[in-house]
């Protein structure tokens, strides 16, 4: 019996919260005004707010930023800046996914990765933890370097689409991952979703998608799929 696991990489395998949080402190001292005072979040205050989807004016709000200008400007930084280097070289993989990844290896299990992540941003983390070991090329599925982005939750289900279209069938396939987008391709195509909570979005956020699962992390989905 052929199983298959899609797995999202910034969520369910590697931590991006430090990244985020050195992003949001950059923009808190390039938007300030000179003398101005700004409430610093703690890194724990702002990934909470982050994975409930506070929007990012209110985050600027929150940090002393009341007047509306400066809170689009602090919005539109950020967004510009997360994705760019050298701010990649926060993210760290999570401890268990490795273990997670051997397992289903072990099992048989057919692994692909799914990822927003452009070919730039994914391939050096690839090397980097070799986890080539896991995703051979064509089981590597992320946004081309000159691909025009959308939102998520619309570029993803493409992915998910070249997906069922390339590889060959299974008699049973998941897709794991930490937001909304995740959940919504595999939805869009059939797949069930096991949605984990060591990304950026919380449990009353992933509740609102219905995933078939919602588990702590990795090597509890990898769980649920092997006892399903």
């Amino acid at each position: 019996m052929r199983r298959r696991i899609f797995t999202d990489f910034d969520g369910p395998i590697m931590d991006v919260s430090e990244r985020y949080y050195q992003v949001y402190l950059y923009c808190l001292e390039k938007i300030r005004k000179p003398e101005q005072v700004v409430t610093t979040l703690s890194k724990s205050e702002f990934w909470e707010l982050k994975r409930s989807q506070v929007p990012e004016k209110e985050i600027a709000n929150l940090s002393g930023f009341e007047d509306e200008k400066q809170s689009i400007a602090f919005a539109h930084l950020r967004r510009a800046t997360v994705h760019t280097n050298p701010y990649f070289s926060y993210d760290r993989l999570i401890d268990i996914a490795i273990p997670a990844l051997e397992k289903a290896q072990q099992l048989g299990i057919d692994l692909a990765v799914m990822t927003m992540r452009r070919r730039r941003e994914l391939e050096p983390v690839l090397d980097q933890y070799n986890l080539r070991r896991f995703f051979s090329s064509d089981r590597i599925f992320c946004l081309d370097d000159d691909y025009v982005k959308t939102v998520d939750i619309q570029d993803k289900p493409k992915l998910m689409k070249m997906a069922q279209a390339d590889l060959p069938e299974v008699h049973h396939q998941w897709m794991i991952g930490d937001t909304e987008a995740d959940i919504i391709a595999a939805q869009t195509y059939g797949v069930p979703a096991i949605a984990v909570l060591s990304g950026i979005r919380n449990q009353v956020q992933l509740e609102k998608y219905k995933p078939n699962r919602i588990v702590t992390n990795l090597i509890c989905a990898i769980n649920e799929v092997v006892d399903l």
